[in-house]
């Protein structure tokens, strides 16, 4: 197509770009309208943007495309994605699953923890996860009212057979019975 205007040629549709539309990044014109994220097509500014040969990426797409895989870098504290990266051309291959060298570990983690397991759900309860409330090991997320389910703390619990209560259903059910009990 011929550059009839002179002007220099847009990195993503190659159409001429004229100075009151343009953008400039690593040498490199583009529309305003054309400066987007090559996957998921958000508007990029010099803040947000990363360019990897003629590509240009938000910084959360480059990363997931070209930056470090593995343990430790999620996007945020504490997340877990199974995104594998298809949608950014990236093949995945499925190698062998994972064996423990010690196929017993999950075991002896469980008795090291100082319980078998979760009073509520019978699962392993690990260090990291452990609340101590009437005697045992519980997960957090099941460290709650066996009635209404509200998230308790070992301040705020009663517990009657092996099983935890908040104080209002604790005396709801077995509390004192009778005129002026509640």
């Amino acid at each position: 197509m011929p550059n009839w205007g002179g002007g220099k040629k847009c990195g993503v549709c190659q159409k001429a770009v004229y100075f009151a539309e343009e953008v400039q990044c690593e040498g490199s014109s583009f529309h305003k309208s054309c400066f987007l994220c090559m996957v998921c097509k958000k508007n990029l500014d010099s803040t947000t943007v990363a360019v990897h040969g003629e590509e240009i990426y938000c910084k959360s797409c480059y990363g997931k495309k070209y930056g470090p895989k593995g343990y430790g870098y999620g996007q945020g504290a504490g997340t877990l994605s199974t995104d594998k990266g298809e949608s950014l051309g990236i093949k995945y291959e499925e190698g062998q699953p994972h064996r423990p060298t010690n196929p017993n570990a999950s075991r002896m983690a469980q008795k090291v923890g100082g319980s078998d397991g979760c009073p509520r759900c019978g699962q392993a309860v690990y260090a990291a996860e452990k609340v101590i409330g009437a005697g045992k090991g519980w997960h957090k997320s099941c460290f709650r009212c066996a009635k209404c389910g509200k998230s308790l703390e070992s301040t705020t619990l009663a517990d009657k057979d092996g099983e935890i209560y908040c104080k209002g259903c604790y005396a709801k059910n077995f509390g004192p019975k009778g005129f002026g009990f509640g």
